[in-house]
């Protein structure tokens, strides 16, 4: 089976002492996710997803490699895919421009729409775990 690797973030800001999280919703599946992308050759995990948030979003981000997390998932087309994403705080006042081809729209939600606006299970869980590791960062309560 072949492995395809990616990687991306959870970007979030803080927004009124509230974390809000930016979600993406692909334009070719329509499912809602994080920013993410393939891993080119020259290029390690971070570069990887520093490169592909700018690309899908505009956004010039640094990476908090603390928080490093591997999700993995069988495609349609029979590959395997890993992801591993990273945590990226933005100021809350950014402005994104999407990638019109990849990207159907964006938005920012706290932890609990986040939840529910994700599409699949395992973005979920990693939503979760870093929303823990992030409060825990930057020292705001439950």
């Amino acid at each position: 089976m072949v492995t395809e690797y990616a990687s991306g973030a959870v970007v979030y800001n803080i927004q009124d002492g509230e974390i809000c999280y930016l979600l993406l919703q692909s334009a070719t599946d329509d499912f809602w996710g994080l920013p993410k992308g393939h891993v080119e050759p020259h290029e390690n995990l971070v570069q990887t997803a520093v490169r592909e948030i700018k690309e899908e979003t505009s956004l010039a981000t640094r990476i908090d490699t603390d928080f490093k997390e591997t999700v993995e998932y069988d495609m349609k087309n029979g590959h395997h895919k890993s992801v591993t994403f990273f945590v990226s705080k933005v100021a809350p006042d950014v402005k994104i421009t999407r990638q019109i081809e990849e990207i159907n729209s964006f938005g920012w939600f706290d932890y609990e729409a986040a939840y529910d606006k994700l599409t699949y299970d395992n973005l979920k869980q990693l939503l979760k775990n870093a929303d823990q590791y992030i409060r825990a960062k930057e020292g705001i309560g439950d």
